[in-house]
């Protein structure tokens, strides 16, 4: 459901587009226009937001639950590209040069995420080179992303990139304890491989002592022996 925003509405998304990170640093002029754009949409776990090669609609913010974006082969395997949580943007490729979305977003827990059109996205960074400045740079970090990725699957072993993975996750949790949002199928789809590769390497970390399974986490029980993991 898509609706435009109300009062309070206005002052929780200026709220939230404060924390994103793309927008550090720009103008209250150009959040002002951007939070009276934005449209809000509350979609439940496993809405597809747009699909991969679709007409672009617009640039996306997260107000709370996660967004899963990914990319699909033609035999139907997916690769998780990114997994997204509240202040987080995504789409903003295709909102900036109007081709099809490069990949699907698809809510990975119920969700709220709000929307701003690219006509009204080309209007307010055409007026305001600081959010045209903040975007490039974001896009910058995004493709450094990618570029690791490549280089995770084509150096890496699955233990590895695995290994990488959790640490990733720890970091982003602050904690030694990975929730087990992802399922070893989405670990598979975000580590280029199978499920069962992935369940035996995480079998081959537990007998090594160095990660343990506990009811919905997984808990790194040495950070050393884990990053030596994921230098291999």
């Amino acid at each position: 459901m898509s609706k435009s925003l109300d009062t309070q509405s206005q002052l929780t998304v200026a709220a939230l587009m404060r924390k994103v990170n793309l927008l550090q640093g720009i103008s209250d002029a150009a959040l002002q226009k951007l939070m009276e754009s934005a449209v809000q949409r509350s979609v439940a776990a496993g809405t597809i937001l747009f699909m991969e090669g679709e007409p672009v609609r617009g640039f996306y913010l997260v107000e709370t639950g996660h967004v899963k974006i990914s990319r699909h082969a033609q035999d139907g395997r997916e690769h998780i590209l990114h997994l997204l949580g509240e202040g987080d943007s995504f789409n903003e490729v295709a909102a900036l040069d109007g081709g099809p979305n490069p990949a699907t977003a698809t809510a990975h827990s119920d969700a709220v995420v709000y929307c701003i059109l690219r006509d009204e996205l080309r209007k307010i960074v055409h007026e305001n080179p600081d959010l045209a400045w903040a975007m490039i740079e974001t896009i910058s970090r995004r493709a450094r992303h990618l570029v690791g990725m490549v280089q995770d699957l084509s150096m890496r072993s699955v233990k590895g990139r695995l290994a990488n993975l959790l640490l990733d996750q720890a970091e982003a949790n602050e904690t030694d304890a990975v929730p087990r949002m992802l399922t070893q199928e989405e670990m598979a789809s975000r580590l280029g491989t199978v499920r069962e590769m992935v369940g035996r390497a995480l079998r081959g970390l537990a007998s090594d002592g160095i990660i343990e399974f506990d009811r919905h986490r997984i808990v790194v029980l040495d950070v050393e022996r884990l990053r030596k993991e994921a230098e291999v």
